[in-house]
């Protein structure tokens, strides 16, 4: 099949500026519960998108691990490039997409590093094979083969082998407090519904936006 012909109607659901909550943090928990009651594959990855010195943008996908007034919160190797993309530049964005549903949920904002005790409070719930990976992988660094992966991580569990694994220094959190958040729900005939709320003076504006 030729890629230009794939394409599907979406008509699950509609969304409407007057049936909304007020604030983006509260609409986002009533479609993540949603998207987790539908059994969404990964409902809380999202893809993270950040911009090196150099002005060239990066994506990937990472997990939501909490969320709130706040913001959104997601752990990761701080000396990764991502890491220090954001130490450069906190400007970020942030994409759910549950295709289960047919929605998806934009945020842009800015990025803050949680702090050690709240890190150290989620790392300790970590699966031990998760923890003992944070020690031995360089993440975003070359490294020889998959060999020297299993190597440092057979050396980094005969170190902690009997003990507690602590959270390495370079392992944390950041926190995307949201200046926009757009919810989007498909529609038939692409005209989808576009909903995003801005921060304006501490002050949330709610607008429709043309698909």
């Amino acid at each position: 099949m030729d890629v230009a012909d794939l394409r599907r109607e979406y008509a699950l659901a509609t969304l409407d500026e007057s049936g909304v909550a007020r604030d983006p943090v509260a609409q986002f928990a009533r479609w993540f519960d949603q998207a987790l009651a539908a059994k969404a594959a990964d409902a809380n990855a999202m893809a993270l998108a950040t911009i090196g010195a150099d002005g060239r943008p990066t994506l990937r996908i990472v997990l939501l691990k909490d969320y709130g007034p706040d913001g959104f919160v997601f752990y990761t190797n701080q000396s990764s490039r991502k890491g220090a993309e954001l130490a450069h530049n906190p400007a970020t964005a942030l994409n759910f997409y549950w295709p289960e549903l047919e929605r998806q949920v934009r945020i842009e904002g800015r990025a803050s590093r949680v702090s050690a005790d709240e890190a150290d409070r989620y790392f300790a719930t970590r699966p031990r094979g998760s923890q003992l990976a944070a020690w031995a992988s360089p993440q975003s660094e070359p490294v020889s083969g998959r060999q020297e992966l299993e190597a440092r991580l057979a050396e980094v569990a005969k170190r902690f082998a009997g003990a507690e694994v602590s959270r390495p220094p370079h392992w944390g959190g950041y926190r995307v407090r949201p200046d926009l958040v757009e919810f989007w729900q498909g529609r038939e005939s692409r005209l989808h519904d576009r909903i995003r709320y801005r921060l304006i003076d501490s002050r949330w504006i709610i607008e429709r936006l043309a698909p």
